[in-house]
């Protein structure tokens, strides 16, 4: 495993396997429950490598995945890079502190979205994810379909 970058230092309690489970809603869509595994891992350079993977607990399919990196250029800012296999790819930006209790509060906001030309329209993601030790929760709200920005997915994972 390569040495942890100095830049990533304040933010290596991301890394590792994080699991558990989550619902998401849309008005578009009947409400579901899900599992996901998300991992956060890095090759000694500036950044996170980023992996997303859901399946529905009620078939056991797939239903997400999605992957990218997370940049952290400075202290207290994040930029995030996605890709998800259903034509959409975002980049974010936003905050990420360390409250004085050690809880760590990352906000990010879309700043580019695109689509192939038979992608959903999206066209704004916002991800609240507050990790406290080994449990990381999360709020994702969506714009897509012609509706405004609302809440999408909820989760709580836990670190294996």
């Amino acid at each position: 495993m390569a040495e942890l970058h100095p830049q990533l230092i304040d933010v290596a309690t991301l890394l590792g396997t994080w699991t558990g489970s989550g619902r998401g809603e849309y008005p578009t869509i009947e409400p579901f429950e899900y599992t996901e595994t998300i991992t956060f891992d890095h090759v000694g350079k500036p950044f996170l490598a980023y992996a997303q993977r859901s399946r529905s607990i009620a078939t056991s399919m797939p239903m997400h995945a999605e992957s990218g990196y997370w940049r952290f250029p400075v202290v207290g800012l994040v930029e995030v890079v996605l890709s998800h296999p259903t034509g959409i790819t975002e980049i974010e930006q936003g905050t990420i502190i360390t409250e004085p209790s050690g809880v760590i509060v990352i906000e990010l906001i879309s700043k580019v979205i695109s689509m192939t030309t038979t992608a959903k329209t999206v066209t704004a993601l916002e991800r609240s994810i507050r990790i406290d030790g080994d449990v990381l929760d999360y709020q994702i709200s969506m714009a897509a379909v012609g509706l405004p920005l609302q809440p999408h997915l909820a989760a709580r994972l836990v670190r294996e």
